[in-house]
């Protein structure tokens, strides 16, 4: 299985990739039908998970290579990475100030003036944000490792998917619980749970497209997409896990999710 899913091109993995992550985020989903409620300490510790994975992943998944593929920048190897992970930041800041959304725990919405006082969209569209760069990330990856064909970075193509696989079922409970919560049906919620990662795979392509029309910008995007997944989590994973108490078991979560990547990463990328 293996073989045959490195025989495909790029962004046929990227896309096999994406399609496993967005499964996940269903996983996570379906708990809406095993369960009425869910603590908010369960909340927590799952986000904080996802968020040590993220963490990990930015540097071992990309910054890594990103810095790697620098060697022969007249500047430094250190100025693609420098560029990327504060333009990666700067692409999602500029999206989360002007797309209407809300963060969980948080009442008071996001972005331009929104023509929905649904609680329930606001926080759809924030997680559908969130899961742009992840996206993006897979599918820079598997874009650099199709042009190099390095089978090493297509390893760590696979291993980044994996690792947001995981961190993708939490957010999945985070979206569908509270749409449950707010008297949605457990069909729909579900659904929109689901649903808040179809952005994946799309952004997935997009980011395979890119990189094979711009090949010497590599390791700019490499670092633009740990830039761009380093500030989802500072800026909205991690305060979510620490406004409703509880915050020493989401630390916690936070480092075994990190060293689980941690591990992933460098035993198979």
């Amino acid at each position: 299985m293996l073989d045959f899913f490195m025989s495909l091109e790029a962004w046929q993995q990227a896309l096999l990739a994406t399609l496993f992550t967005w499964s996940m985020t269903g996983l996570g989903a379906a708990i809406v039908f095993l369960t009425k409620g869910v603590s908010e300490n369960f909340l927590n510790i799952t986000l904080g998970f996802a968020g040590g994975i993220m963490i990990a992943a930015s540097f071992w998944s990309l910054l890594a290579p990103a810095i790697e593929a620098s060697a022969d920048n007249p500047v430094g190897e250190w100025f693609p990475a420098l560029v990327g992970v504060l333009g990666g930041a700067l692409f999602i800041y500029v999206f989360d100030k002007l797309i209407p959304h809300r963060h969980r725990g948080e009442d008071a919405p996001e972005g331009l003036a929104y023509n929905t006082s649904r609680r329930s969209t606001l926080l759809i569209t924030s997680l559908t944000l969130h899961n742009i760069p992840e996206g993006l990330s897979i599918g820079i990856l598997f874009g650099a490792a199709g042009l190099s064909g390095d089978p090493v970075m297509a390893m760590s193509a696979l291993t980044l998917a994996i690792g947001i696989g995981l961190q993708n079922i939490p957010e999945g409970t985070a979206v569908a619980m509270p749409l449950r919560g707010d008297g949605a049906s457990r069909r729909r919620a579900f659904f929109w749970g689901w649903m808040s990662a179809i952005v994946e795979p799309m952004a997935a392509l997009v980011g395979v497209l890119l990189i094979g029309l711009m090949e010497p910008v590599l390791p700019f995007a490499l670092a633009a997409g740990a830039g761009a997944m380093i500030f989802v989590v500072v800026e909205e994973v991690i305060p979510g896990t620490q406004k409703n108490g509880h915050s020493d078991v989401a630390v916690f979560a936070f480092m075994i999710g990190f060293s689980i990547m941690m591990v992933l990463d460098v035993a198979l990328g």
